[in-house]
């Protein structure tokens, strides 16, 4: 008897999203309302964030002088060129929205792919949206107290403020999440491009003192192998966004033929403008003022752009917005998934019959991101997890070579010599590797933020006591009349 309630509740639970009063006998889906430029300014848009606005001195410390920093971040460009490459084959085999979490699912089962979907979603990304709605209140009141000490409660308020707009611009359409997404990618890079006309003009104007022996120590640091081993991972870290298109597959139009043409030419350019970036910014910014300037663009701009200065930090602060609205974005899909494949409320699962948008999902990520953004010291959870990023990111590029031995005859429209796969994770391991020599204990808490999931996923997940099951029906049923959504009916393979 006990038996035959707990199935009765588990399919009261997987009809109780079978009723709305729109699509009740059409079903509903995502539409395919992302196109080539889009995709394009989403991982332009996503790569692209503050950093190199703020602060691009972890390269710079790390290797001692400009001539290294600069080798670095070209290096760092191509490395993530190799793992984007991955990525397109992995997307146009699979195409369903979710990227790391979809590989890793297919590959290695629902046990590791729920670990992997509970530390991006709970903690990776509403944590750097947070830092991003910090920093962009920061920069947008720029103007206002410049010189003068920012009160902290109202750049929280600011920040929560921002990510509530965008929020509400996700629930309502695809399409507007997506034009924000194009006008701050443009606006970001338009402001890079000035800089670097900026930085050329000053090029042909002679200011070349910081490039005359580029390559031999410039900055008072103790460098060795360690450190330099060490300015790769941030050069990395400021291309972390590469792979974030295949989270929206379900909703990229034509993604057999697009998605790997936005891969290249997102970050073929952001490989490019990153370097010449960096160039311009040495033509006017010493080593030693960079390493201590809390803005170098700002510090820059006050050099040369007077009296039209104050525009930069409006330009951070764009930068940052479009941050937000990328990972609100790319983010819920995750989370759309996840319910989906049963490993989130199936509430998550629903698409808003009026609007055609992941509503629940987003609402999520929008909490999720507030919250983090009134929490005290952020910036250290991002430290605990980033070994966790690179690790994941290997594994699903493993999950390539996998498939070409599980599924040899599986439809590959994209099919990418081996070499590549090969190559990026013998770098992964090298990536993976720093971390566990310099910084064990951070790497420590990582894992053990992971391991969190594991009784998250025996107890709601394989275990599901009945009264859960009635208490998540419940739920469901509520917000499903408040939202007014319908389940997703897109069939993928």
């Amino acid at each position: 008897m006990a038996e035959e309630a707990v199935l009765k509740t588990k399919e009261e639970q997987a009809s109780s999203l079978l009723s709305a009063e729109k699509g009740a006998e059409k079903g509903i889906k995502l539409e395919k309302s992302i196109n080539l430029f889009s995709g394009i300014t989403i991982i332009v848009g996503s790569i692209i964030g503050s950093g190199i606005f703020v602060s691009p001195t972890g390269v710079l410390k790390g290797t001692g002088s400009v001539g290294l920093s600069l080798l670095v971040w070209v290096l760092c460009g191509v490395f993530s060129l190799f793992g984007a490459y991955c990525y397109a084959e992995l997307g146009t085999m699979i195409t369903r929205s979710g990227s790391d979490y979809a590989y890793v699912f297919e590959a290695f089962g629902p046990f590791y792919a729920f670990l992997r979907m509970w530390v991006e979603c709970t903690v990776i990304k509403p944590t750097l949206t947070a830092i991003q709605g910090l920093t962009f209140a920061q920069y947008i009141v720029e103007p206002i107290f410049s010189g003068c000490e920012k009160p902290a409660t109202a750049i929280k308020l600011l920040a929560i403020s921002c990510i509530i707009l965008l929020t509400v611009a996700n629930c309502i359409s695809v399409k507007l999440s997506a034009r924000i997404q194009d006008a701050s990618t443009v606006a970001k890079t338009l402001a890079l491009v000035v800089i670097i006309i900026t930085g050329l003009v000053r090029l042909g104007q002679g200011y070349t003192l910081n490039f005359n022996d580029s390559f031999s120590k410039s900055i008072d640091e103790d460098i060795n192998v360690t450190t330099i081993a060490l300015s790769f991972y941030s050069g990395l870290f400021a291309y972390i966004g590469w792979n974030y298109l295949n989270t929206v597959m379900e909703e990229f139009q034509n993604p057999e033929k697009n998605l790997p043409r936005a891969i290249f030419i997102a970050v073929i350019s952001c490989t490019v403008l990153y370097t010449l970036t960096i160039v311009a910014y040495f033509t006017t910014v010493s080593p030693e003022e960079m390493m201590s300037s809390s803005a170098v663009a700002v510090t820059f701009a006050n050099k040369l752009y007077q009296p039209v200065a104050w525009l930069m930090p409006i330009f951070v602060a764009i930068s940052c917005a479009g941050g937000m609205n990328g990972n609100l974005l790319t983010t819920s899909r995750i989370y759309f998934v996840s319910a989906r494949e049963g490993h989130l409320p199936q509430i998550m699962a629903g698409v808003s019959t009026r609007f055609i948008t992941p509503m629940p999902s987003v609402i999520l990520m929008g909490i999720l991101s507030c919250i983090y953004t009134l929490v005290g010291d952020i910036f250290t959870l991002i430290n605990y997890t980033s070994f966790i990023q690179w690790f994941v990111i290997g594994l699903s590029v493993a999950a390539l070579i996998y498939f070409r031995k599980q599924r040899p005859d599986a439809p590959r429209p994209l099919k990418i010599s081996l070499f590549w796969p090969i190559c990026y994770l013998i770098m992964t391991v090298f990536i993976c590797a720093v971390p566990l020599m310099t910084a064990p204990q951070e790497v420590g808490m990582g894992l053990l933020i992971v391991c969190t999931g594991i009784p998250v996923y025996i107890i709601f997940v394989k275990w599901q006591p009945k009264q859960l099951i009635r208490f998540t029906v419940k739920f469901t049923k509520f917000f499903q009349k408040i939202l007014i959504i319908y389940p997703d009916t897109n069939k993928l393979d």
